[in-house]
This record gives C-alpha cells, sequence and structure tokens, in this order.
C-alpha cells in the first residue's frame, strides 16, 4: 500500500538542490512561476495568475498533503531558499501502488540537471518510502526537454495505455517506470 504517513513533511537534500515543505512565503515565486508564459507552453493551464490564487494553491497542497492525497515540494538551491521550482506525486491510485510525478521549474534554471537531479532523487523516494510500485508522468508531445528526463531516468512509453488510459491521458503522452524494472528492487 502506498505510505503517505510522515512524521513530519519529508526534505529531500541532493547534491545541488533542497526539495522542501511548499510555504506561505513561496506564495510571489508561485505566482511567477505559474503565471511563466515558457512554463505554461506545455502545461495546458491559463498564464497569468494572481497573488490571491497562488496563496490559495498552496492551501490547496496543504489540504492535500494533510488528506495524504499526494505529496509536493519547493525545488531550491541547497544554499539559497528561494523556490526555482516544484515536482509532486498526485494522482495516486492506492490499489496499484501508483502515482503519477509531475513538476515544473523557471526557465533560467532549465538546461543545468537540476530537474534530472530532483527528479531521480524523487524515483528513489517513491520506491523506497513510498512504497510505490508504479510511476507515471503525462508530458505534451512537444516538451522534448521532460521526455529527455524521463528517458534518463528509464522511464518508458506507455503506448498500450496499460496504466493511464487515453481517456485520462487526454491527448498526452504517457511514460511509466516500474519498481521491478530498478536496478536494486
Amino acid at each position: 500500500m502506498v505510505y503517505l504517513q510522515f512524521e513530519s513533511f519529508p526534505q529531500l537534500i541532493t547534491e545541488r538542490l533542497l526539495l522542501r515543505q511548499l510555504q506561505l512565503t513561496d506564495a510571489p515565486a508561485i505566482m511567477q512561476l505559474r503565471s511563466d508564459e515558457q512554463v505554461n507552453t506545455f502545461l495546458g493551464r491559463k498564464g497569468t495568475i494572481s497573488m490571491e490564487e497562488a496563496t490559495a494553491f498552496i492551501h490547496k497542497i496543504e489540504t492535500t498533503i494533510n488528506n495524504k492525497d499526494g505529496l509536493y515540494w519547493a525545488i531550491t538551491l541547497k544554499h539559497h531558499p528561494a523556490l526555482i521550482g516544484t515536482i509532486c506525486y498526485w494522482n495516486i491510485v492506492r490499489e496499484k501502488n501508483m502515482a503519477e510525478m509531475g513538476y515544473e521549474l523557471f526557465p533560467a534554471f532549465q538546461g543545468k540537471g537540476l530537474m534530472q537531479e530532483a527528479v531521480s532523487t524523487l524515483i528513489n523516494f517513491g520506491f523506497e518510502q513510498m512504497n510505490l510500485e508504479i510511476i507515471t508522468a503525462l508530458p505534451e508531445a512537444g516538451n522534448i526537454k521532460s521526455i529527455r528526463v524521463l528517458e534518463k531516468n528509464k522511464f518508458i512509453p506507455d503506448e498500450h495505455h496499460q496504466f493511464v488510459s487515453k481517456e485520462e491521458a487526454d491527448g498526452l503522452l504517457v511514460y511509466y517506470l516500474t519498481k521491478k524494472k530498478q536496478p536494486g528492487y
């Protein structure tokens, strides 16, 4: 069964990053990130949000975490607390020990291997700490950078919609990674 009950929110540390709990003080950065035209190109969401919407989004994430329906991290540089992106597990299917991974990063931080670092850390956390058996990700076909990150982490296309139905994918590509296919598991 998927494990989402932690004594405190799980902070994850990589060589260059700190993945920490989203905070209300992140509202200005969330507003900028979720309003960024380049970031939104492949996410299918409206382009501009207000500070009130950013704050409401953070409260929604807090509720999701408290209800054990997902986990959502702020991505920061290890020695600088400002949010540069986010990464999460959501759309959890408990019967299958499966969750969808989602992520976004400010354009100024893209192309530096930071998301690769965050994704590989979250994969390990998902398999080792959350008891996931399957991790999915649903990039748009044109999001080559995201697809490359997934492929570097051994995700493979779910061309037959074994894990996410064609209707649920809603025109997005479906990639998946299973614990069985990971070395050491």
